[in-house]
């Protein structure tokens, strides 16, 4: 029997069940069948903080969502066109998020009156007509895997376990994926477990085989690859892609790169990550606790390397005094704030943005600290080596704010060549700077350059160029400890006009605003570019006016950031938390902007933020 392949230009598919089902894994694995296919893609991980949750509630309830189409997209979407549901709870948490007439492929293996009643189903949804709204594919993955293994000799429960690659099997015939890498990974990853390697690829072989041979499924679906800019692309998370960002900036500053971390969700796969790369200079210290990690890569800084601690909103509290001591001792260093739903623990696996205010102000005195956010998965390589050209060439801790969002989350990213990387390269001092009344010439330390403000960077060692730092205030030029009022009311504007002179040595604040009249601007920060964008699509879809700033750069402000302001009746603000940019840009440039903010530890929605665009605009 032919069976239809009817062609489509995008789809959103959300895998879900147990935290121990393996939703995760065969959502990466789908999505990795996608980029190599050449489809545009992005990605939304979303799983319970727990090691192992509860099995069959619905807080134990992991999915991964993928959105990939044969054009631009910028979201994972805001809704899935088909849900693969393990068990009961799978289907409860995620059925209000389905329109009319998605797909539904469950696991009718699961839905036993025990496991229907923890999750409070009196009667099987799939029996009692209330999901008549949409298409079922009632299948028994667990059967239908266990018996495609009987000749293995493994046990029912390792059978079962395969029952995601069934799934993932079925999934790939539907969409007309590639198998070739998910049969090579399955076989790399159980290489010391042959008989384990081997039954996961025929449960994935058998789901293929069962969507070909079933009458359940009569058309299967083909989305062309997407045309994308000439290049080299591979599929990275914001975490890898940050990760080999900090290795580009110790190659391009031909410096040694320094990790003292401690372990925190959800930055902790950096640590993983750049543990891999010692041949590329990179030395890895997984301390005892966060301040250790940030006291460790200060002193490797001093020592002459870029040192970097990652950590979250909760750590970056913990790190506060020590990031003041990095401002006092004027050192490159990179805190990278992977940030999440808080305050305190808060949501450790889910995503916010509300660390923003913390990242500014968040240290006692004054005490500055420039800021970068990149906007995409793959923007947050670009992201880390702009943290790290900043922090070299002024000496100075910087900020780089991600988000779960982002550090999970995948694109197709074009692999850029090394020699269009910047210079990072660095001078440091090899001899004595300031002459004294008697002629000797000794150094020093805060002796800054005119144009930079930046102090000199000697590697402790350096013949003639002892010199002392600490955290009491200093003299200017000199170094010494100084605690007369008009050195200290210099030295904080100083370091204030340090981070301030930045300002002209970053990009203008990126502006899109097509018809060049519109009366609507939309401005945000970090990981909501793409709902942004895609809100701002749909509006000019519709005929809408409006326009989108977006900061990279968020101390200090880009330079044309008051005229972009200015330009506009009305400025939206989204954010993931309630208002911190919002208030930023109301103090400092008095305009009137609207805050619109959701913390649900999800991203923004694009039809929402089209909503709320289009409800100003005709305001206006």
């Amino acid at each position: 029997m032919t069976k239809q392949v009817k062609q489509i230009d995008r789809v959103v598919i959300r895998f879900a069940g147990d935290s121990g089902d393996g939703m995760q894994l065969t959502g990466d694995r789908f999505t990795s069948e996608t980029a190599s296919f050449g489809n545009d893609l992005s990605t939304l991980p979303n799983f319970p903080a727990e090691i192992r949750a509860p099995a069959g509630t619905l807080p134990g309830v992991s999915s991964f969502q993928l959105h990939f189409a044969d054009h631009d997209i910028l979201t994972p979407g805001d809704a899935p066109t088909v849900l693969v549901a393990m068990n009961p709870a799978a289907l409860k948490a995620n059925i209000r998020d389905l329109p009319r007439g998605a797909e539904i492929i469950v696991n009718t293996d699961e839905f036993s009156k025990r496991a229907m009643a923890k999750v409070g189903y009196a009667t099987n949804p799939l029996e009692d007509g209330s999901l008549d709204a949409y298409n079922i594919h009632a299948v028994p993955l667990t059967t239908l895997t266990v018996d495609s293994l009987a000749d293995f000799d493994i046990s029912k429960k390792d059978a079962e376990r395969a029952k995601n690659m069934f799934a993932l099997g079925l999934l790939s015939w539907l969409y007309h994926r590639p198998t070739e890498s998910t049969v090579a990974f399955l076989k790399k990853k159980f290489a010391k477990l042959p008989v384990i390697a081997e039954a996961n690829v025929a449960a994935f072989k058998a789901g293929w085989n069962f969507g070909e041979t079933t009458e359940g499924f009569a058309v299967s679906y083909e989305i062309a690859p997407a045309k994308l800019p000439s290049g080299t692309y591979r599929n990275i998370t914001g975490n890898l892609a940050l990760s080999y960002g900090l290795v580009a900036a110790g190659q391009r500053a031909e410096l040694p790169i320094y990790l003292g971390s401690y372990p925190i969700t959800p930055a902790s796969d950096i640590l993983h990550e750049l543990a891999k790369h010692k041949n590329f200079n990179v030395r890895t210290f997984q301390a005892e606790d966060e301040i250790a990690g940030i006291g460790a890569a200060l002193g490797a800084s001093f020592g002459g390397a870029l040192g970097v601690t990652t950590t979250s909103g909760p750590g970056v509290a913990l790190k506060s005094e020590a990031i003041g001591l990095a401002v006092s001792l004027e050192l490159p260093l990179l805190i990278v704030d992977v940030q999440r739903g808080g305050p305190s623990t808060g949501l450790p696996t889910k995503t916010e943005q509300s660390d923003l205010l913390q990242a500014m102000f968040g240290r006692n005195g004054e005490a500055p600290v420039p800021i970068v956010a990149p906007r995409t998965a793959g923007d947050c390589f670009d992201a880390a080596i702009e943290a790290a050209r900043i922090a070299l060439k002024y000496r100075t801790p910087v900020f780089l704010l991600s988000d779960g969002y982002l550090a999970n989350g995948s694109e197709p990213w074009r692999i850029p060549a090394v020699d269009d990387l910047p210079d990072l390269r660095v001078e440091f001092a090899t001899e004595p700077n300031h002459e004294l009344e008697d002629g000797s010439k000794v150094f020093w330390p805060y002796k800054r350059d005119p144009e930079t403000l930046a102090r000199p960077w000697a590697v402790p060692g350096t013949a003639g160029l002892e010199h002392r730092i600490g955290g009491i205030e200093k003299a200017d030029g000199s170094g010494t400890i100084n605690y007369e009022p008009a050195n200290h009311d210099f030295m904080v504007r100083i370091r204030q006009a340090k981070v301030d002179g930045i300002a002209k040595d970053i990009e203008p604040l990126w502006l899109d605003d097509p018809t060049d009249d519109a009366k609507v601007l939309v401005v945000g920060w970090g990981s909501t570019y793409g709902p942004i964008a895609a809100g701002v699509r749909r509006v000019r879809g519709q005929g809408g006016k409006v326009a989108q700033a977006h900061f990279r750069h968020l101390n200090p402000f880009p330079a044309n950031t008051a005229e972009v302001l200015g330009k506009y009746d009305k400025v939206i603000v989204p954010e993931m938390n309630l208002g911190q940019l919002a208030l930023l840009l109301r103090g400092k440039y008095l305009v009137d902007a609207i805050a619109y903010n959701q913390v649900r530890g999800l991203p923004f929605k694009a039809e929402e933020l089209a909503h709320v665009i289009q409800e100003v605009i005709e305001s206006v």
